[in-house]
């Protein structure tokens, strides 16, 4: 003889029953993120220039300084 389960079925309820959540009703439409980096760019270049500047004068007193 089996043993009795003591487990109870649950009940499904049907989809259209079902409340809809509060974080789907009250979630607001947030603005999109679109950030300005043309100031990133800028700075960017400007290190670029600096250090390709300073690696050509540094080249440049290698051939002086021998």
């Amino acid at each position: 003889m089996s043993k009795k389960s003591k487990r109870q079925t649950r009940k499904v309820i049907p989809q259209t029953a079902i409340e809809p959540t509060i974080a789907s009703v009250n979630t607001p439409k947030q603005p999109s993120f679109n950030p300005d980096y043309s100031y990133v760019k800028k700075d960017l270049r400007r290190i670029g220039i600096l250090v390709s500047s300073f690696v050509i004068v540094l080249v440049v007193l290698t051939f002086f300084l021998r």
